[in-house]
């Protein structure tokens, strides 16, 4: 009965952190043996995280979550790669305690691997030094892993700059899709002369990991995950779809800590079956006063119920979540909530899950978010895309064209966020 255990380093955004988590309740379900760590790295002040960590500490006692210092990034690279590569030190000297316990005590779990997110490659090196070996979790779904792959060789082996197909009209043909790809619907940070290398570089550390754990599952993406049986790339497992369809902390309408929830609900219970548009963008999502204003205004007009999920934009130079607004009369046109009171509910952060487990919801205009996404599927909601950034605008292409389960408003707007 030997024990083991697994570090898992994800990102800290709450969209990458409980698809992680999830994961990890899978794994320790399975195998009384196994115990995991998530080393949590604290890019900024985010009370959504810090409820969930509290709310999955509390439930399962197989998993445990070690807070790591805060440090100032450097000012001269991206802020994401500086802050990872600040934080590299301390993970270091984590798992080094780890190890020393284990050595000290036989009944310790001995440390068998360390599982890092696809933003978090550069920890691949202290699998490396410590011995284990190092998996790879992809929060995004199998085609756009195989873009990535597909995008790296492209640039290593054939000598093509990506930065390149910015406003091109080309069509990509890949093994990972059954239609061409528009090189317009490439994420903006292959685009981009400062962060293509970054990416590039994430993607070549993929290679070298003993295997990537994808949330999506084959009946969904069944030629994708089948191309990587032929290629050279790790072995891939399709996971999914991992959903947190029990609502840890706050995200549940249903629990005493969320009561502030509990009148969305019961709003969607006064709409008829499927009649209400639900509006959200995602964990990173948020549009500027201007914008706020125009949709806001096409939503009144169209006449149809609608559910807005609407958040204020964190500041340009933080990296930051955007926020709940506390008046929403101050961004929304004077007098659209008295006149679509009728029609309408205009909230701030939503329970996501059981607003597209209610009846009464019909469609969803979404940012294409990967997480989003398979909810969605999950639910039997259609998708109307309007992707801001990431891999939305390919998720938007693989939901209409290549699965036909969505609709398109701009399957090519972008909103450059580059954290």
């Amino acid at each position: 009965m030997t024990k083991a255990e697994l570090v898992f380093i994800p990102f800290p955004g709450i969209g990458h952190l409980v698809s992680t988590v999830d994961v990890a309740k899978l794994l320790v379900d399975r195998d009384e043996r196994l115990s995991i760590t998530f080393l949590i790295m604290k890019a900024g002040v985010d009370s959504k995280v810090d409820r969930f960590i509290d709310s999955v500490s509390a439930a399962c006692k197989c998993i445990r979550f070690i807070d790591l210092p805060k440090d100032e990034h450097d000012p001269n690279q991206p802020i994401l790669l500086s802050f990872i590569e600040s934080q590299k030190p301390h993970v270091k000297e984590e798992v080094s305690k780890l190890v020393s316990h284990s050595e000290l005590s036989h009944d310790s779990p001995r440390l068998a691997g360390i599982v890092v997110d696809m933003f978090c490659t550069s920890m691949i090196d202290v699998a490396k030094e410590f011995g284990v070996p190092s998996y790879l979790f992809f929060t995004s779904g199998a085609a756009f892993l195989g873009l990535e792959f597909y995008i790296q060789a492209l640039h290593d082996e054939q000598k093509v700059d990506p930065t390149e197909f910015k406003d091109s009209d080309a069509e990509l043909v890949m093994p990972w899709l059954t239609n061409p790809l528009p090189a317009k619907l490439l994420p903006s940070f292959l685009l981009h002369k400062e962060w293509m290398p970054v990416f590039l570089g994430q993607t070549r550390r993929f290679r070298e990991t003993k295997g990537i754990i994808v949330n999506t599952f084959e009946e969904l993406e069944s030629h994708a995950v089948s191309s990587f049986f032929k290629g050279n790339t790790p072995p891939v497992y399709p996971v999914g779809p991992i959903l947190n369809l029990n609502r840890d902390g706050d995200h549940n309408p249903r629990s005493d800590r969320s009561n502030k929830y509990k009148d969305i609900i019961q709003w969607l219970d006064d709409q008829p079956q499927s009649s209400v548009v639900y509006l959200c963008f995602g964990s990173a999502g948020s549009f500027d006063m201007d914008q706020v204003k125009e949709i806001a205004c096409a939503l009144e007009q169209s006449g149809h119920r609608f559910l807005w999920s609407l958040r204020q934009p964190p500041p340009r130079d933080k990296m930051e979540p955007p926020t709940d607004y506390v008046n929403f009369q101050e961004v929304l046109p004077e007098g659209f909530l008295d006149r679509t009171i009728e029609i309408g509910k205009v909230i701030g952060w939503a329970p996501q899950v059981d607003v597209l487990a209610h009846p009464s919801v019909g469609g969803f205009v979404s940012h294409c978010g990967w997480n989003s996404i398979l909810e969605s599927i999950w639910f039997g909601v259609p998708v109307a895309a309007w992707p801001l950034h990431g891999d939305e605008q390919f998720n938007a292409f693989q939901i209409i064209i290549e699965l036909e389960l969505g609709v398109e408003i701009k399957m090519d707007y972008r909103k450059e966020l580059f954290f």
